[in-house]
């Protein structure tokens, strides 16, 4: 069974270093339009929509990416909380 959180918690931190680094495009004019920012947007954008919903830009600066990263962070705490709590 622990292996199965390692493994979550693993998905997740390499998600979160691709939304770094989709977030980091961002700053490079035709980055996204590459194959690997293409790639990038399809498992990004489907998360941070719904965030961007809710957070509303503040003039050019989307701090949407901020609170994902929070959710992201607690998701870790509670697998890391379940982990102790079922071993």
């Amino acid at each position: 069974m622990l292996i199965v959180f390692n493994l979550l918690i693993k998905a997740i931190q390499l998600y979160s270093w691709a939304l770094i680094i989709y977030i980091l495009m961002s700053w490079f004019p035709n980055a996204r339009e590459t194959s690997i920012g293409q790639f990038l947007t399809k498992i990004c954008e489907p998360y941070l929509e719904p965030f961007r919903k809710i957070v509303p830009p503040l003039g050019m600066l989307d701090l949407s990416p901020l609170v994902a990263f929070l959710v992201l962070n607690l998701a870790t705490k509670g697998l890391y909380q379940l982990a102790m709590w079922i071993i």
